[in-house]
Formats: structure tokens, C-alpha cells, sequence
């Protein structure tokens, strides 16, 4: 049967390309292809029944004006023209009262392709003076700190992994977030390399892995610095490459000296013994490859961590051979230029951490947000302190609008809602930040209903408010988005095509890299201002190694440490209208002896700033001390109506302002 090309272009670092069965104008299937080696034709099954949203019943058709209280999901059809004329008056209303600073867009990854975030949509904000958006939800402390190190260093692609012989995974799952490293993981170890976990649960079986060193959340930089000192003082550091490629290395090794493996293991609540068998196992092999995920970042220690962790293949001399360094983002290589996308340069408006929307919405007020634009982004379940999030988006004078494929949480508070195309019903541009790919996706059947892409009604925004001269529309916002891309895209091999007409022929534009993929410092290196290593980075402050006290040792009544990462079910929040029935909270058995907790029983998960009332699950693969709550859920899949932002501070992290989710500090009784 006859499939089309396309992308997957949701947040996630593997960027399948797909083939999409469509039978009479309506997808019937969707399925990994090909045209992207690293896919090797298969997909995650939530993409894979991703019809499930693009049909079903949570699926937004049509403009609507809210006609019942905020909150309540009562809405009443409107035409495209009401609600864009109804959005541009209040607009105009809000600059004329405040100026545009009291306008505010909201957004993430959401689709995650070029063409549905910051192009025309940037061009409008810009062009109207809206209050910036510090996209800090995630990723802002790795990387920060990995710049400050390394700069913007191309990180290691997927088969590299399978030439190392020993894997240490820190904060990262790659079973749920990242499927397509995992044939080489397998590849690896079944060539003989050994497989390191440094995460609070145990995310993959025996067959992957080989050490586990379950750490509480947050002490990841104690025990980082910990192996990196255990190097020092057994003659394992590799002094000629720091020598020659490093700067700080005497300071970093000084502080490392300060903990312990005893220390460490305290803070961490791990053996000693343990951590020094991974710090020496990773010493002993060669190569050996860091795989430094998102999960330590999401706490007050954020930069010192993912920075000391980052330190180790310097400090071990892991560098100069293929299948040794590090591995991270992908997305630096690409040096996107943002200015160069959107079609205008930045106004130099004040700028709102997306942390802490709660608090802008309830205490901002010079000036006030008027005006809310919600996009690709469900902040209502995902964004820290859930109740004051609710508490900001029910003022009487706020006027929301939410622009979006289904009936998200955030959805229900609209007062003009807006139906969004998926990434199956308009062209999307797609670049990678795990490998080194970027697709083109077209049209795969016509948009549900009335839905309309994020170019044509921020394109609409424009012209009503006067601001559309000059936007880039259509194949000149395509080959804006292309050329704004810095990376090192394949050559034409002597024909006379440019990377549109490439792309458009071949599906995929690869990057040029000498010998196919990069190998850290051998074919590419640091881009900081000297060309080194910066192992005491002055980017990360006066102390770039400090580690914070635990939360918890401020607050007794709380002693459990939530943690919420990624699951199988979503990416982030997408997909969770059938990606979850139910959640449940994991907790160890001993933590629910203690408390007299039957394997079933429904639990009551809070502390100051709120509470969750779910089913508990007893597991032993998550540490005692920590209990489990998935990252993704919907207010519907909890007995309550809350998730776990409800009791997640939204304090930042002291340089990239940064999220801090596993600083959830909790109690768990029966409910």
C-alpha cells in the first residue's frame, strides 16, 4: 500500500522518519522508515498510535469563546475570523494600557519542528514588543554548563557507542526517552563493553546493565567530584592531555580532593565502595563514553553536577578515539540562529522564566500580563507549583488564549481557543538535538476540521495588528529556517542543487563531519574562546563546584524525595490523552513498611504546596528514600486532579534558571 514521507518532529532526540499509510484522506497507519539510518524502520508505540490523537474524541476542530467559568471546559463555536479579530483587540488594548511587555507567549518543544517555533510566531512577538519567555524548562543547566566547559562541541552521535567498552549512563533512560541508542548499547555489550547506571531507580534490566549506583536525587555533583578525586589520589588522571587541553584542571582537583568517597556516599546514600568501582572501571577502559542525560539537572545543584560529571572524560583522558568522550545534545553543532529564523532580532523586552509563570500571572505587575498565549506547551501540568499556576490563570482580567491540537488541562482555561494542525497535516522542518539529521516533512492528509497551522494564524496575527510586512511566508520561511542553520550539512557531491533542492530529493540532509560522525578532538573540538577545556568555568560562577544542602534536611516533615521523570507513555505531556488510564506512585518496600502501605493502597503524596492522591505501587527498583510519580500525566489520571508540579517548588537553579522538579520533597500517607 502507497505510504508518505514524514517526520516525527516531538520532543525527543532520535527524530524518527516515518512512513504514513493514508487510505481514502485518512491515516491508517504510521511507521518507522529508513531514510533516516538512525530509525532503522521502527518507532516508539506512542507515535506509532499517534491516529489516536489526530482522531479521537479530545481532538480540537474548531474556534471557540468560553462560555462558562474558567476552567470548567465550556465553550461555545466560533468562526476564525471572530476569534483572530477578538485576540487582536485585546492585544491592542493591552499595549495601548501597558505596552506590549503585558503580553505574554507561552511555549516549549510542543511539535518541535522550525516552522512551528520561531519563525512567524517570533516574528509577531517581536515585532509587537511581548515580554520574552526563558525556555528553562529543561535543558538549560546541561547546557549551560557544557558550553562553559566545552563550548559548542558536536557530542557524540548513536553508533558511536557501539565501539566503547564501558558506557556510564548518568540521569538519562534511554528504554523510554531515546529507543533507537538502545540497539547499540546491545551491540556494545554483546562486543564486550560494560554498562554503568547512575540514576535513583534501576530504568534497564541486566541484559543492558552491569553497575547501578542508585543515587538520591541531587547529589549527583558530590559524587562526581568524589570519582573524579578517587582518580587523583590513584594515580588516574591523565595529566599530559590536561596539560595540553585543559585549563582549571589544578582547581578542579583541588575540590575534588574535599569529597571523600565516604563523604560522597553519605550525601548520596550509596556505598563507598561502589562508587569508586565505577569511577575505576570507567578509568580502566578504553574507549569509554559518558552518556550525561537531562535527569541530574532538575535540581538546585544542577550546573555543579551535570559540570563535574562532564569534567570526568577530561580528567580520565576519554578523548581522541572514536567511541570516547561524551555524549549530550546534538543541538550545538547546528548553532541555530535564532535572529536569522524569525526574521528579526530580538527586542530587548523583559524576560519571564516559564519556572515561574505561577508567580508571574499572581505577582507580576509592572506591568501586569493582560494577555496570555499558550502554544505548543500544556503549562498547566508541566510548569512547577500547579496550584499557583491554576490560581494565576483563573484572574477575572487575565485574558488567555490556547492554541492547540486537543483538550489539554491548560485548554479548559481558555477564553478563545484555538484548533491546531498536527505534524501530519502541514510541512514541517525538523533538525535533531540527539543525532545529526535534519527532515523535511509535507502534508500527509488535509487538517481535521477547521484546525490551521502555527504559520498561518501568527501570519494572521500580523496582519491584523498591522506588524506582517516583510514576515517570511510559505517557501521563503522554509529556506529561511534551512539556511539558519550553522551546522555542517552534507555537500551536493559537485551538483549544481542547493540544500532545499537537496533535501527536497533525498528526504534527509546529513552533516559533513571528516569520517562520517564526530570523534571529539580529533575532528572536533572545543569552542571556547582558547580552544580548551575549561574545567574551573568562570560561566558557572565564582564556584562552579559548590553543592547545595538537600532540601530535605531543612524540612523533616517531608523526608521522601519525588521524582518524576519520562515514562514509555509520553513525550512530556503529549500523547497522555491515551498514553496513561491511571497513574500510580512507585515507592520501595521498605519506605512502605514503615508507613504501613499495602501494595494498591491509595495514597495521599504532599507537602505545603499541595498533594496527589493516586494508587501505590511497591517496587524495589526504585531506591529507598525516593518515591516515583510519571512526568506527563493529565489532571485526569490522578484521583484528585492534580500531578506532580503540585507539590514542585519553583525555585530555579542560581545560573540557567532552571527547573528544579526533584527537589519535591514529600510525605506519603494513606488516602
Amino acid at each position: 500500500m502507497p505510504t508518505t514521507h514524514s517526520v516525527c518532529p516531538l520532543d525527543c532526540p532520535d527524530r524518527c522518519s516515518l512512513d504514513v499509510t493514508v487510505e481514502a484522506g485518512k491515516v491508517t497507519a504510521i511507521a518507522g522508515s529508513r531514510v533516516n539510518p538512525i530509525t532503522d524502520g521502527f518507532i516508539c508505540d506512542k507515535v506509532r498510535h499517534f491516529t489516536e490523537r489526530q482522531y479521537g474524541a479530545d481532538r480540537l476542530l474548531h474556534p471557540m469563546r468560553r462560555s462558562g467559568p474558567r476552567g470548567s471546559g465550556q465553550f461555545e463555536r466560533i468562526t476564525w475570523d471572530e476569534a483572530l479579530d477578538t485576540i487582536a483587540v485585546r492585544m491592542r488594548e493591552a499595549r495601548k494600557v501597558h505596552g506590549g511587555e503585558a503580553i505574554l507567549p507561552f511555549n516549549y518543544g510542543g511539535s518541535n519542528g522550525m516552522l512551528t517555533q520561531g519563525g512567524t510566531d517570533e516574528w509577531l512577538w517581536r515585532s509587537i514588543g511581548a515580554s520574552r519567555l526563558a525556555r528553562t524548562v529543561c535543558a538549560a543547566p546541561t547546557g549551560e554548563a557544557c558550553r562553559a566547559l566545552y563550548g559548542r562541541m558536536a557530542s557524540h552521535d548513536f553508533p558511536d557507542f557501539e565501539q566503547a567498552r564501558f558506557i556510564l549512563i548518568w540521569g538519562a533512560n534511554p528504554k523510554h526517552s531515546n529507543i533507537h541508542l538502545m540497539p547499540y548499547l546491545k551491540a556494545a555489550r554483546a562486543a564486550g563493553a560494560k554498562i554503568a547506571l547512575v540514576d535513583p531507580r534501576l530504568t534497564m534490566s541486566a541484559q543492558y546493565v552491569d553497575m547501578h549506583l542508585p543515587v538520591y536525587p541531587g547529589s549527583d555533583a558530590a559524587v562526581a567530584l568524589a570519582m573524579i578525586g578517587h582518580l587523583d589520589r590513584s594515580g588516574r588522571v591523565d595529566r599530559g592531555f590536561l596539560n595540553a587541553h585543559a585549563t582549571g584542571s589544578d582547581r578542579l582537583l583541588s575540590r575534588a580532593r574535599e569529597w571523600t568517597l565516604e563523604r560522597a556516599a553519605a550525601r548520596a546514600r550509596v556505598k563507598a565502595s561502589d562508587i569508586a568501582a565505577i569511577a575505576e572501571a570507567y578509568a580502566a577502559a578504553q574507549p569509554a563514553l559518558l552518556r550525561c542525560g537531562w535527569g541530574l539537572e532538575r535540581n538546585r545543584n544542577a550546573e555543579s553536577s551535570v559540570a563535574a560529571v562532564l569534567a570526568l572524560p577530561a580528567v580520565a583522558g576519554k578523548f581522541g578515539v572514536p567511541g570516547g568522550g561524551y555524549a549530550l545534545a546534538a543541538s550545538p553543532a547546528y548553532d541555530v540562529d535564532d535572529d536569522r529564523l524569525a526574521g528579526k532580532p530580538e527586542a530587548p523586552t523583559r524576560s519571564i522564566n516559564m519556572n515561574r509563570l505561577g508567580r508571574a500571572l499572581v505577582e507580576e505587575t509592572r506591568p501586569p500580563i493582560d494577555v496570555l498565549f499558550v502554544y505548543n506547551c500544556n503549562p498547566v501540568v508541566t510548569i512547577p507549583d500547579q496550584n499557583r499556576v491554576r490560581r494565576g490563570l483563573m484572574r477575572d482580567d487575565l485574558f488567555t488564549v490556547v492554541f492547540e491540537q486537543v483538550m489539554t488541562d491548560s485548554a479548559l482555561y481558555a477564553d478563545i481557543l484555538l484548533p491546531a494542525t498536527t505534524f501530519l497535516e502541514h510541512t514541517e522542518l525538523s533538525n535533531s538535538y540527539g543525532t545529526y539529521a535534519v527532515m523535511l516533512g509535507a502534508p500527509a492528509v488535509a487538517p481535521a476540521g477547521e484546525a490551521r497551522s502555527n504559520e498561518e494564524v501568527f501570519a494572521a496575527l500580523a496582519e491584523r495588528l498591522g506588524v506582517a510586512e516583510g514576515m517570511p511566508r510559505g517557501e521563503a520561511l522554509l529556506r529561511r529556517a534551512l539556511a539558519s542553520i550553522g551546522g555542517p550539512m552534507g555537500g551536493d557531491g559537485g551538483r549544481k542543487e542547493d540544500a532545499l533542492e537537496r533535501l527536497r530529493r533525498d528526504k534527509i540532509l546529513r552533516f559533513d563531519f571528516p569520517g562520517e560522525r564526530p570523534v571529539q578532538f580529533v575532528t572536533t573540538f572545543p569552542t571556547t574562546a582558547d580552544g580548551k577545556v575549561h574545567l574551573w568555568p568562570e560561566a558557572l560562577g565564582d564556584d562552579p563546584y559548590v553543592v547545595l544542602p538537600d532540601p530535605g534536611d531543612a524540612d523533616p516533615r517531608h523526608p521522601l524525595a519525588l521524582i518524576s521523570p519520562a515514562t514509555n507513555k509520553t513525550i512530556s505531556s503529549s500523547l497522555a490523552e491515551y498514553g496513561f488510564r491511571e497513574a500510580v506512585l512507585e515507592m520501595h518496600p521498605d519506605d512502605a513498611r514503615s508507613r504501613r502501605l499495602a501494595d494498591g493502597a491509595l495514597v495521599r503524596v504532599h507537602n505545603d504546596l499541595g498533594e496527589v492522591v493516586v494508587p501505590l505501587r511497591i517496587n524495589r527498583e526504585v531506591r529507598p528514600g525516593v518515591v516515583f510519580l510519571p512526568k506527563g500525566l493529565w489532571n485526569r489520571h490522578t484521583r484528585n486532579g492534580a500531578v506532580s508540579t503540585a507539590v514542585s517548588p519553583d525555585h530555579v537553579t542560581a545560573v540557567s534558571g532552571g527547573a528544579c522538579f526533584n527537589d519535591a520533597r514529600v510525605e506519603v500517607q494513606s488516602a
